[in-house]
């Protein structure tokens, strides 16, 4: 796991969110929907904490974990920036495979919006998924994140050299195999695992989930510029509004999944 720490301990996370706002604003939308007021959120692989401190600042108790103590770190800096200490019942550095700091049934919802995708090897992404299981409360409803392999090929297909060694057919055709991708230019985007479309409902309830939805994070607007977002924003706050809805309505469209670049998954832990 060194590679990961490695690359976020110079990558702007916070920053990458505040850049390409669609997906923390379709994903923190759909997050609050089935909150209800006094939850205990565990943001496991919280990263920065942009999701953590914004749960907070809408009055939930939430506990924080990450594997990477700079970005612990950071999460911890924006909390008291917020002042939002009360709010937290913890700020961990923790792996999402291992959270035995935490008893069973600990957490009424959880969070796990990075954890997945950065573990290339099955094992440990059913490990990861067993310990979320594990530290939800039956009733609890649990968020996912996962990237899917559709939408990277769409990447590798248009734009090659950015993502060597996918700049081939072969490597192409070895990604779509496996699912696993290694930048071969150092300092790009860590490893990673691309779950097929198809496969991420039945990996989550393999392992005792139900499923809710499966939301397309970037929605139909992932692609658009800062110029067409003023457009919007510039209609007024009531075609503004209506824009955003219409957003989040498109997200719950199955037949974009493929398009986003990250998919939320929502399940709950049976009773």
């Amino acid at each position: 796991m060194g590679s990961i720490i490695d690359y976020y301990n110079q990558f702007d996370e916070w920053g990458r969110l505040e850049r390409e706002p669609v997906e923390f604003m379709v994903n923190l939308h759909f997050i609050k929907r089935y909150l209800k007021p006094g939850t205990h959120v565990l943001d496991n692989g919280a990263g920065p904490g942009k999701y953590a401190v914004a749960l907070a600042q809408e009055g939930y108790d939430v506990t924080l974990t990450d594997l990477s103590p700079r970005l612990v770190g950071i999460a911890a800096g924006k909390v008291k920036e917020c002042k939002l200490e009360e709010r937290f019942q913890g700020i961990h550095v923790a792996d999402a495979r291992n959270l035995g700091r935490f008893e069973d049934g600990r957490f009424d919802a959880v969070l796990m919006l990075g954890p997945l995708y950065h573990l290339q090897q099955e094992e440990d992404r059913n490990q990861a998924a067993r310990e979320l299981f594990r530290v939800v409360k039956p009733g609890g409803h649990v968020f996912v994140a996962f990237m899917s392999r559709t939408r990277h090929l769409i990447n590798s297909l248009l734009h090659p050299q950015s993502w060597k060694p996918n700049d081939t057919m072969d490597g192409i055709d070895e990604f779509m195999r496996t699912g696993v991708f290694n930048h071969s230019d150092d300092g790009r985007f860590t490893g990673a695992y691309y779950f097929p479309i198809n496969e991420i409902r039945p990996f989550m309830e393999q392992h005792g989930f139900d499923s809710v939805k499966l939301i397309a994070s970037g929605s139909v607007v992932q692609s658009m510029n800062e110029e067409q977002w003023a457009y919007w924003r510039g209609r007024g706050p009531e075609q503004y509004q209506r824009f955003l809805n219409r957003v989040m309505e498109a997200a719950e469209d199955p037949y974009i999944l493929g398009a986003s670049s990250h998919l939320l998954y929502i399940g709950v832990k049976p009773q």
